[in-house]
């Protein structure tokens, strides 16, 4: 075995993932992982894709999504990649800045029933730093 390559076990540690997580990746094809027998082994090419696909989760991406992503690079390279990122980029900030909306307006108003019905039962409120 190369000294670049990491082991199915490796790999789920240095990323922090269960093996049920980083075989579905493979079963959904977001990974191909070199295989020699049953062993499995990810070489730098699949720990950078791992990298992609992880931030992509982190930002809220969908796993076909991300997919299609890194499929581009493969079929029309960087520049096209990089152009549709920007395209998913800019529906997820908007996306993400809706949920907000929503979740400020929920908090919003969570708090103003917890302060009226605390008056009501001489509860006060507790004071916090974001109230």
């Amino acid at each position: 075995m190369s000294d670049d390559r990491l082991t199915f076990k490796e790999m789920c540690s240095e990323f922090d993932v269960t093996p049920r997580t980083l075989r579905y990746y493979e079963y959904i094809e977001l990974l191909q992982p070199d295989r020699e027998g049953r062993a499995r082994f990810y070489g730098p090419r699949e720990r950078a894709r791992m990298k992609l696909i992880l931030k992509g989760r982190k930002f809220g991406f969908q796993l076909e999504d991300i997919r299609q992503w890194l499929l581009i690079y493969e079929r029309e390279g960087t520049h096209a990649q990089w152009n549709r990122w920007i395209d998913m980029a800019d529906g997820q900030i908007k996306e993400l800045t809706e949920q907000r909306a929503h979740l400020d307006e929920a908090l919003s108003e969570l708090k103003q029933l917890r302060r009226d019905i605390g008056e009501e039962l001489g509860r006060p409120a507790v004071e916090t730093s974001d109230t």
